[in-house]
């Protein structure tokens, strides 16, 4: 699913392409992406109006406007946002499923802005678990897993009992790390990943922020988590990238989880 990276590369196609454009339409029909509003309710609310941001804070991202309302996009689980220019030509950003997607190929698509100079965008979503409305509630989320400080990070982290990789994975905690990216971390560190957080040293924690640090920016910079070293290896006949023991897998936190016996003993 989309987790912070992906998400980032849809906020940047926001911010690039869809600002102060007037919005003419908006097609806000699909009732279970766009709960709690009532069809029509969106599009009375931002017709007329312009997005003036793009904004993220770990996987959620919104748009303030200019009327007032703050539009809410949340990518779900395989979730694109597509902006199309007014001679057609497409620009995406978000989950990297369907790479080389055949232009004017829309059957996904769940909500959409149309603007006046005949641009539009659209957020496409095969699964149908993405999210649009008003006014999001992102104040609850921790902080953001690519900006955090060590000392914000040392904080999340070290308070209770659980895993480790359950912390990670806490979104009131760290805002963006998903299943792929806390074992890319976990491993990047060699930190095993049911290890309770209150036996995790200062060097460990410092490990850790840096490894998230590396594994955000070097997604971002290759097009997707997917491009992590430990992710092609996360499978039966997996190896560790770093000293070739096979990988192992286990449930912790709810979650499919690889790491390497060796480099990340328990």
């Amino acid at each position: 699913m989309p987790e912070l990276p992906e998400v980032e590369s849809a906020r940047a196609v926001l911010e690039r392409y869809a600002l102060d454009r007037v919005i003419a339409d908006v097609d806000d029909t699909d009732t279970y992406v766009c709960r709690p509003h009532a069809p029509g309710s969106i599009r009375a609310a931002l017709s007329g109006a312009s997005l003036t941001a793009a904004l993220r804070r770990g996987k959620s991202m919104w748009c303030t406007t200019s009327a007032g309302p703050v539009l809410g996009i949340h990518l779900g689980m395989s979730g694109k946002i597509v902006f199309i220019a007014s001679d057609g030509d497409e620009t995406d950003g978000g989950d990297y499923w369907q790479r080389g997607r055949a232009r004017g190929d829309h059957r996904f698509t769940r909500f959409s802005l149309t603007f006046t100079d005949g641009t539009s965008l659209l957020l496409v979503d095969p699964r149908r678990l993405g999210r649009v409305r008003l006014d999001p509630p992102v104040e609850r989320l921790g902080p953001d897993a690519r900006t955090i400080t060590p000392a914000q990070f040392r904080a999340a982290l070290a308070r209770g009992t659980v895993a480790v990789k359950a912390r990670l994975l806490d979104q009131e905690a760290l805002a963006g790390v998903g299943n792929l990216l806390a074992d890319q971390v976990l491993w990047q560190a060699k930190v095993n990943p049911s290890r309770p957080v209150d036996e995790l040293s200062r060097p460990d924690l410092d490990r850790l922020h840096r490894a998230l640090r590396q594994a955000v920016e070097s997604a971002i910079a290759e097009g997707g988590v997917h491009t992590l070293p430990v992710v092609e290896a996360r499978r039966e006949s997996g190896t560790c990238p770093r000293c070739g023991t096979a990988m192992r897998r286990a449930t912790v936190a709810g979650r499919t989880t690889w790491w390497c016996p060796r480099d990340q003993p328990s």
